[in-house]
């Protein structure tokens, strides 16, 4: 029997969400959550770095600037090489650079030496983020696709709240040091456990692999006792596979997914790094001390988790359109309305609702919708260059805010990430394709 890619993926799309899938969800959730939950570490650990007087406030923005440089890098190359060399070997590549330089953080001699290790520490980071989600996008069915990477996505989110918990105990009874030794030998233990990881199909059969891409779906079709289709879609022998390049990404027919996976993907970075983690800032600078530390902890905390699970219910029954317009909508008025609240209840209660929708925009949009755009052969590549042009604009977040703020207050900056939100919500609702429960094939065509 001849295969191609449409048959292969009609394959794999008819297949019952089974244990198959939810051995993957495992193994690349716990990857991913350990990439949450470094990043959400280090708020905690740079605290302790300056409370023990071994690193200084401009060292702690070095280490804050090697972490978004070293994720420019990971999701630039790790798109190119997800694409080039395969989906899995790049997943392991990631992995093993950030546990083995998490690990080495732990015995970090000075701050310098700690600030190095966080760069390649966010190369494996940004990397692991571009390949995660778009991975198991290509293995799941596209009834429930939405579904599973927005449970995917619950997975990564829930590490805010393990990380700050983790925190409150670890640093203060053994020091800042375990926090970086615990996440590298966790991730060199689940890069062991990862390396029976099957390669995924779609892309086996986008380089003309059919053989192996066959032999991984058949394996899972016998596992279910699920007969072999009858007919293949082939039309023809194999031919030589087209080179991608990053060029491709910019033809025709590509230019409008670029457009909206890259304004999804700065969206999200204006509303994490240039709202939410500059809110407690801004109350403190105009004398309002109505937001205490441990409260804003934990709504930062749940947010994450309340927005993947928005985003599970009604992913694949409203489609990712709506959600993502209405969750931007709601984002700007909630902002909007935040800013002006003196009491502290109902300060509370409407930041947890901003969060929640912002969270619902990171997981819906990022997670779920953006890999899906792109086909096959430029899969990888499109969501690395869309989430590398976004983070180069997140390094210029934390110097564009304080100079917004002093030159019309929270009111100016509100009224920017509103625009910003609003312009998003436009760009969805007239340039995006809705693709719930359509095969990636038929997206992409």
């Amino acid at each position: 029997m001849k295969h191609s890619e449409l048959s292969i993926a009609s394959r794999l799309d008819r297949l019952p969400v089974g244990r198959f899938h939810y051995r993957l969800i495992f193994m690349i959730g716990a990857g991913l959550f350990l990439d949450s939950f470094e990043l959400a570490l280090a708020g905690s650990v740079l605290g302790a770095l300056l409370a023990e007087q071994w690193s200084t406030t401009q060292l702690n923005a070095w280490f804050i600037s090697a972490t978004f440089m070293g994720f420019i890098i990971g999701a630039w190359t790790s798109g190119i090489l997800g694409d080039r060399i395969g989906r899995r070997y790049c997943y392991q590549i990631n992995l093993a650079i950030f546990g083995l330089a998490s690990l080495a953080a732990a015995f970090s001699p000075n701050m310098y030496v700690l600030i190095g290790l966080r760069f390649l520490m966010g190369i494996g980071l940004g990397g692991e983020l571009v390949l995660g989600f778009a991975t198991l996008s290509e293995f799941v069915p596209p009834e429930k696709r939405g579904q599973l990477v927005a449970f995917l996505s619950f997975i990564a989110q829930s590490a805010l709240f393990v990380a700050g918990v983790c925190a409150l105990w670890v640093i203060p009874n053994l020091g800042w040091r375990w926090m970086f030794g615990i996440a590298g030998v966790a991730a060199l233990i689940i890069w062991g456990l990862r390396k029976s990881m099957p390669e995924s199909p779609r892309w086996l059969a986008s380089k003309g692999r059919f053989d192996e891409a066959d032999a991984i779906v058949s394996s899972v079709e016998k596992s279910m006792n699920i007969a072999p289709m009858a007919h293949s879609h082939s039309t023809g022998p194999t031919v030589a596979v087209e080179t991608a390049t990053i060029g491709d990404l910019f033809q025709r027919g590509q230019r409008s997914k670029m457009v909206v996976g890259i304004s999804i993907m700065i969206t999200i970075q204006i509303c994490l790094y240039g709202l939410v983690s500059w809110l407690p800032s801004f109350f403190v600078q105009q004398g309002l001390g109505i937001v205490k530390s441990l409260q804003w902890n934990t709504i930062m905390s749940f947010g994450g988790p309340v927005g993947g699970i928005i985003a599970l219910l009604l992913v694949d029954r409203v489609g990712r359109k709506p959600i993502l317009v209405c969750a931007a909508i709601c984002a700007a008025v909630l902002a909007a309305i935040y800013v002006s609240l003196t009491d502290e209840n109902t300060l509370i209660g409407v930041g947890f609702l901003l969060i929640s929708s912002i969270y619902t925009v990171v997981v819906v949009g990022q997670a779920i919708y953006l890999s899906e755009l792109f086909p096959t052969r430029l899969r990888m590549r499109g969501t690395g260059t869309c989430s590398a042009v976004a983070r180069l604009v997140a390094t210029m977040i934390p110097f564009a805010i304080p100079a917004i703020f002093a030159a019309g207050g929270i009111k100016l900056v509100i009224g920017i990430v509103g625009v910003v939100l609003l312009t998003f919500a436009l760009i969805i609702a007239f340039v995006g394709k809705e693709t719930r429960k359509q095969s990636l094939e038929h997206i992409s065509s």
